[in-house]
């Protein structure tokens, strides 16, 4: 059983347990991680159009901080492409890309969003993860997919273009076309074939030498690294970056300084907005990635603590020079595939990324642009899902729309904007599905004492008490329908004299549910029909307690359906009649 500190700090659970073999398993994980997170690291900072060396940074103490807060024993916390991409959205809007104040605000974003994680998780609110609906978030992460890899064809072709959606962009790389780099695209498009082939063959062909399969999947993935080495060696020998091949340069062989980011009024209120976004985007990502790989090992991921966790993750990159970080998914697998036991690794390899920084960067002068762009297409590509778009269109035409309408805005209108519409299509669609609740009228199964619906079963029914299913909590949005079908009902069936609402489904009625119910109970009293209920939760009877509904319900609330049979009417309780047929329209319930 876990202490209450145990659950605030998740590494005085799993360290209590650590072993020898757990660490050599872990810093073999790490190394392997840090290999390939340097190029990673490197060219998510140039998506989000900062220098090269705050992707270092922001994979070095965010890690520390995660270790010791995350629940997840394999979640690899860094930099992420939309996040990276996000950030340069938001950022390029307060400053120009590159400058000190960019810079500056991409540390606040990253300490703005962490600080909303971690009140959201003193505050357990882990339901935050429930907010999208996977049509949404899956449209939104294959529409940022494909505008990020366009983003990164001007760095494949070495030409300037810019543009905050797809059209832009496009008709900006239409223009300086002719200004084309034919070095910088000869490194750009091999390197980008030769990753699509790794990816693509290379574990199958390592399977067939009998490699094992952890290691053939390991060795597919770090294709980046070897694109990285390649590419400094061919710009180096053949001094390429004379005929015009953008390399990193110089980056700053040391370790960020602490402190905290700009925080004045101002900056703040333009980036409040932007860093929820990014906050909410992060954490679901993080949440979806971390419980996928804990289902592997029969572990659990806490969203309440992760909340915490990526919040002081989020923190420590604003506070060391980073930015906004999350649990990716590629390196989350790479550390999973590797063998790390515990967050440990994580920590492990924030030290390797440290060691990185400060005496392996002055070998990465000669490293071309191109190639880390190739990496970046490569990595998004994966995002892009077009068979789950298919497969909600087959499934549910409302969901594909919600879908839809996400990939459509965040093409045409950048991230912001589209995940801001997927949270708005989200709670519609729920809106939309909850407002027209499935009921039905039921009757009772011979022989039995179960109640379905008269549409799919042959049932026995009553004309003097007829039943209503509710199949959907009662609240403001629906309230007003259960009328409607109530009065539907009451008009077409002359001879009724009671009513059951039968309400197995129902687990929650807010006030407008309770002021419907009682608007009901008055129209059918002046009807001369009796209501009742049937089959209440307990929860809900409790909240009905509380308030005037029940003093003047005119009929009873009934244990169960049986009961309310048994004693409204005891011939349809035993064995009956045939089914009586349900006229009109209501049959399609």
């Amino acid at each position: 059983m876990k202490t209450k500190l145990q659950t605030w700090l998740p590494i005085l659970e799993w360290g209590r347990e650590y072993k020898p073999a757990m660490l050599v398993n872990d810093l073999v994980a790490a190394l392997i991680v840090t290999i390939m997170l340097i190029p990673q690291s490197l060219a998510y900072a140039m998506l989000a159009g900062l220098p090269p060396e705050v992707g270092l940074y922001a994979s070095t103490l965010p890690l520390l901080a995660y270790a010791v807060f995350g629940t997840s024993r394999t979640l690899a916390v860094g930099p992420v492409a939309i996040l990276s991409l996000m950030t340069a959205a938001a950022a390029s809007r307060v400053a120009a890309p590159g400058s000190a104040e960019y810079i500056g605000a991409a540390m606040t974003l990253a300490f703005l969003s962490g600080g909303m994680l971690l009140v959201f998780g003193l505050l357990r609110m882990g339901f935050l993860a429930n907010f999208l609906s996977h049509p949404v978030v899956s449209g939104f992460i294959t529409a940022s997919g494909i505008l990020i890899a366009a983003s990164q064809v001007r760095h494949l072709l070495g030409v300037e273009a810019n543009g905050g959606n797809l059209w832009t962009i496009g008709i900006s790389l239409a223009r300086n076309l002719e200004a084309t780099n034919a070095p910088t695209a000869v490194i750009g498009f091999a390197t980008l074939a030769a990753l699509l082939i790794m990816r693509r063959f290379m574990r199958p062909a390592l399977a067939s030498f009998g490699v094992g399969p952890q290691t053939a999947a390991i060795v597919s993935r770090s294709g980046p690294v070897f694109a990285v080495v390649a590419g400094i060696a061919a710009v180096s020998m053949l001094r390429l970056d004379a005929a015009g091949v953008r390399i990193l340069g110089v980056i700053p062989h040391q370790l960020p300084r602490i402190g905290l980011p700009p925080l004045d009024e101002q900056l703040v209120a333009s980036l409040f907005g932007s860093a929820a976004l990014i906050s909410l985007i992060g954490f679901v990502e993080s949440v979806s990635v971390g419980r996928t790989l804990a289902a592997k090992k029969r572990q659990r991921v806490d969203p309440n603590q992760e909340l915490v966790g990526l919040g002081v993750a989020g923190i420590a990159a604003g506070v060391s020079a980073g930015f906004p970080v999350t649990g990716g998914l590629a390196r989350s697998a790479v550390n999973f595939d590797a063998g790390a036991e515990t967050p440990a690794a994580g920590a492990f390899t924030a030290a390797g990324i440290a060691l990185a920084t400060v005496f392996l960067t002055p070998h990465l002068y000669y490293l071309p642009q191109a190639a880390l762009a190739a990496t970046i297409i490569v990595a998004v590509l994966s995002l892009v899902d077009l068979r789950e778009i298919v497969k909600v269109w087959r499934y549910s035409k409302s969901d594909f729309a919600a879908m839809f309408g996400t990939i459509v805005t965040t093409l045409s209108y950048g991230v912001e904007i589209g995940v801001t519409s997927g949270v708005a299509l989200s709670l519609g669609l729920h809106l939309y599905n909850t407002s027209r609740p499935h009921f039905a009228i039921v009757g009772r199964v011979p022989g039995t004492h179960h109640f379905r619906n008269v549409k799919r079963h042959n049932v026995i029914t009553s004309e003097e008490v007829v039943t209503i299913r509710i199949d959907e909590s009662l609240y403001f949005a629906n309230a007003r329908f259960l009328e409607d079908t109530v009065y539907a009902i009451l008009s077409e069936r002359p001879l009724m004299r009671h009513l059951v609402l039968m309400c197995p489904a129902v687990n929650s009625i807010d006030a407008s549910g309770v002021e419907s119910l009682e608007a009901i109970n008055e129209r059918l009293k002046d009807a001369g029909v009796t209501l009742h209920l049937s089959e209440v939760k307990g929860p809900v009877m409790d909240r009905l307690q509380g308030g005037p509904f029940l003093a003047h319900l005119t009929g009873k609330v009934f244990l169960s359906q049986q009961d309310a049979i048994a004693e409204l009417d005891p011939s349809c309780a035993s064995e009956g009649p045939d089914t009586v047929a349900l006229p009109g329209a209501l049959a399609d319930a």
